[in-house]
């Protein structure tokens, strides 16, 4: 469906520009703009290969075992279906870990192979579990704590105070993290 969206919205700008006489300023836009996305990307990598090897060293160190045991109250209430001990539990404290710390892109890796954990515990794979439904809206909101992406963005556009926004991000993504937490339980009461 999204791909339909994009075709949709990339073939409007093209008839648009056609029509207006700007079919320059398109092309200009599209050789510009793809070169700056591959500087962006290649610039993400060392981010994100950072923070995925911290994230296998933390794992295989016990660090993430650890750090599960003191989150175990907090994730028993939010996972109730998921057993303790299961590995699933694992990959949810490192997708969340690595999402406060503003890997969001790192912890893509992390979130599918949690997704894959839970769904090994699903007996209807046609249909979303209530924890793997609580899992993406974790994921999505996740509290930030320090948001690396945004703040490599803020440095490369040349920003006086790169950290200027740490609280007001950690305010609305605390926000966002609660509201969706409240949704997930008062939806999974209404089955």
């Amino acid at each position: 469906m999204l791909s339909y969206i994009w075709f949709f919205l990339i073939f409007t700008g093209i008839v648009i520009g056609a029509f207006t006489g700007n079919l320059q300023a398109i092309n200009t836009a599209i050789v510009e703009d793809t070169s700056e996305a591959v500087k962006f990307v290649i610039g993400l990598m060392g981010v994100m290969s950072l923070w995925l090897g911290l994230m296998n060293v933390a794992e295989r160190s016990g660090l993430i075992k650890s750090f599960s045991k003191l989150l175990a109250p907090i994730t028993g209430v939010l996972f109730p279906g998921i057993p303790k001990g299961h590995p699933a539990m694992s990959s949810i404290v490192m997708n969340m870990v690595t999402n406060m710390f503003g890997a969001g892109n790192s912890a893509t890796a992390i979130g599918l192979k949690a997704m894959e954990e839970m769904n090994s515990l699903n007996k209807n794979k046609a249909k979303a579990t209530n924890a793997m439904c609580m899992f993406l809206v974790i994921n999505m909101s996740s509290i930030q704590i320090v948001p690396l992406t945004v703040l490599k963005i803020r440095a490369d556009t040349g920003s006086m105070n790169v950290t200027e926004i740490i609280g007001t991000s950690l305010i609305a993504t605390t926000i966002s993290t609660v509201v969706g937490i409240l949704s997930v339980k008062i939806l999974e009461k209404r089955e």
